[in-house]
């Protein structure tokens, strides 16, 4: 009489074979204790450390390179007006300093950042299940093009048009102004990092979609708020009242919350195809 389920001779075989299984899979089904969870987690931090320190002392050994290159927005925007220069200056014997190690660390975060999420991932995906997965991946690599693309918006436009603005105001009030160089380059990392933050915003929009907690018929309802909520949050990154610098910022901001919709009405018309 054949039994009704494959038997093994021997005791320790399974019926399960996880030869076909991926890498992945295969390191979820392994069970980790919590000191290997935590070994895990020193590696990471360790990881990060490293490449953190190495690329900041890369600016460190290439400081003067670094310098001329985040002083582009100035004098981008001596040029536009050639009866207005701007030079830096320093008040303190230490602001040289505090500007040297701000561009190192800065730099260094900004170099190593995609260095650091890739361990990161590394670090959270056994977690993770198949479907999480294929939602997590493109949502980190589509938040670090974004606030890249939100950095070079602001480095590129913003902050010479925010000079330009100040120069002109400056001359037309007969002003002499004399800028330090460490309020140069806090107002340059508030900018960049700013705006490159903001421009994640669609992502945040997406996501709750994704989870149920609102969706694309509520975003179009409010669409009138989002467009005033849009031009408070450029009036507060940008560093100056002027409308047009606001209205630069609030322009892209604006596309991209159009585009968020649009990604998120395809994720709930694949929900609903997928619904029983």
């Amino acid at each position: 009489m054949r039994a009704p389920f494959p038997v093994s001779d021997s005791p320790d075989q399974t019926p399960n074979d996880d030869s076909n299984l991926s890498p992945l899979a295969r390191m979820r089904e392994k069970s980790m204790g919590f000191w290997e969870h935590l070994e895990e987690l020193r590696g990471t931090l360790v990881k990060s450390a490293v490449v953190f320190v190495i690329f900041a002392v890369l600016v460190g050994v290439f400081y003067k390179q670094f310098n001329s290159a985040l002083l582009w927005p100035l004098t981008s925007a001596n040029a536009a007006d050639p009866n207005y220069k701007v030079e830096l200056i320093t008040i303190s014997p230490l602001e040289v300093f505090n500007v040297l190690i701000q561009m190192c660390v800065f730099g260094g975060l900004g170099l190593a950042s995609p260095f650091i999420l890739y361990f990161i991932a590394q670090f959270v995906s056994p977690a993770l299940t198949e479907r999480e997965t294929r939602v997590v991946v493109p949502l980190c690599i589509s938040a670090l093009v974004l606030f890249i693309i939100g950095a070079l918006f602001a480095f590129f436009l913003l902050m010479p048009g925010t000079l330009s603005f100040a120069g002109w105001l400056n001359t037309d009030l007969n002003f002499r102004p004399q800028w330090t160089a460490g309020s140069y380059f806090s107002m340059l990392t508030w900018i960049v990092v700013g705006v490159g933050a903001v421009f994640e915003f669609p992502l945040v929009l997406v996501l709750l979609v994704w989870l149920g907690v609102i969706t694309t018929a509520f975003l179009r309802k409010y669409r009138r708020h989002a467009i005033v909520v849009i031009f408070i949050i450029a009036a507060i990154v940008t560093p100056t009242p002027d409308p047009i610098m606001q209205s630069l910022l609030a322009a892209p901001l604006y596309l991209l919350f159009e585009i968020a919709i649009v990604v998120a009405t395809r994720i709930e018309k694949k929900r609903a195809a997928m619904a029983p």
